[in-house]
């Protein structure tokens, strides 16, 4: 029996829904009035530039890792970005200034060596590493020992350098309030004085308050608070899954059923490698639509594999009530964050579309990928 609940999308797609993501948009937009703070959008989680008109309707703009993205935030969401990148590039600095409002430097070295050609429309910050970060998986704590990310608050003993306007963290990776509270009084204790001299504090990402258990109300309270104490601060917060968590999914369909010593893996046409590569590098199992998450004895229970030749491109195992058929529709949620921007076409493996689901209802396909696509980048 097939299990088709969108028999419009025959292709393996990423599907947006505009409802939820205004929803979402509308959430982060009460916190950012209610507190004060100013909310941007990071583009390493999301960055569907389609949808940008959709952003600026809530009055958000965006924070760039690379020149790219402050290209893309300048020319598409229209507006100048907050940016910050481990280095920046001799020959890409004048247009650093051009895209950017804020910019904020890794290291003293990388401010000593701009600190002559500072431009005086843009606003310039040092990353800070208070030597503290709740995430628990290496690959995405940025204050592990010998980190390459931010100065500590020793190399500021003396105060922020001329020029330098504001402060900058990132070490939260899908916190909570409470962890950011945390995180303030450690940052208060060690870097009270340069933030008495700042203008401004970013506290990166890593805010996922779109998320049903996140507690919005402590996260204001926090806010308001960390202002009282240091109310010359303006205070901004750049979180990425925050503004496109749960708002849409991925379809794929069964190709071929393989068993080998007792375990049955249903390939489908997509990959974990190429579409979904954070379920490798966290990592994490995807909740699929109508299946049990767990296996369950007694039930036809599958790997879930992709369709590259890498030999872990699978995750596994899911239940399902009846058995699958080849054609049967897999649907992966909450999978257009830190999807879509970090595929690949390894294999040269068919890249999903990237469809639109509008709130009035009605399919628009924002992007289908071809074959000249991946032949462009192989050139």
């Amino acid at each position: 029996m097939k299990r088709i609940d969108h028999p419009e999308i025959e292709r393996a797609s990423y599907v947006l829904e505009e409802r939820l993501l205004r929803r979402n948009l509308a959430t982060i937009k009460e916190v950012s009035d209610e507190s004060g703070a100013e909310i941007i959008l990071a583009f390493k989680s999301y960055a569907l530039w389609r949808t940008f008109p959709i952003f600026r309707e809530y009055g958000f703009s965006s924070t760039a890792s690379s020149l790219w993205e402050a290209r893309l935030g300048y020319e598409e969401m229209k507006s100048q970005v907050h940016a910050f990148t481990p280095a920046y590039l001799p020959n890409e600095w004048a247009q650093w200034q051009q895209y950017a409002s804020h910019i904020s430097f890794n290291s003293l070295s990388q401010y000593e060596r701009y600190k002559g050609n500072l431009s005086p429309n843009v606003s310039y910050g040092i990353r800070i590493n208070p030597e503290y970060s709740p995430v628990e998986t290496d690959l995405y704590n940025p204050a592990l020992p010998g980190s390459r990310f931010g100065v500590t608050a020793e190399a500021l003993d003396k105060g922020l350098p001329k020029g330098i306007e504001g402060l900058h963290f990132h070490v939260l990776c899908e916190g909570n309030s409470f962890q950011l509270e945390r995180t303030l009084g450690i940052i208060s204790k060690k870097f009270d004085t340069a933030l008495r001299q700042a203008q401004w504090l970013n506290m990166g990402g890593g805010h996922l308050m779109t998320h049903k258990e996140y507690n919005i109300e402590h996260l204001v309270e926090v806010l308001k608070g960390f202002k009282q104490r240091y109310p010359h601060l303006k205070l901004i917060l750049e979180p990425g899954s925050a503004f496109a968590w749960q708002t849409g999914f991925l379809i794929s369909h069964v190709v071929d059923i393989v068993s080998h010593a007792g375990i049955q893996t249903a390939i489908l046409d997509v990959s974990f490698t190429c579409h979904m590569p954070d379920c490798l590098e966290m990592p994490y199992k995807p909740i699929v639509r109508g299946a049990h998450q767990e296996p369950i004895n007694g039930l036809p229970t599958y790997r879930l594999g992709g369709v590259s030749c890498l030999s872990g491109d699978y995750i596994g195992a899911w239940s399902f009530d009846e058995p699958l058929e080849i054609g049967d529709e897999i649907i992966f949620e909450d999978m257009l964050h830190y999807t879509t921007v970090k595929t690949n076409m390894f294999n040269g493996v068919a890249h999903p579309d990237i469809v639109l689901l509008h709130e009035e209802g009605g399919y628009e396909v924002l992007r289908h990928f071809t074959y000249e696509d991946y032949k462009r980048r192989m050139d």
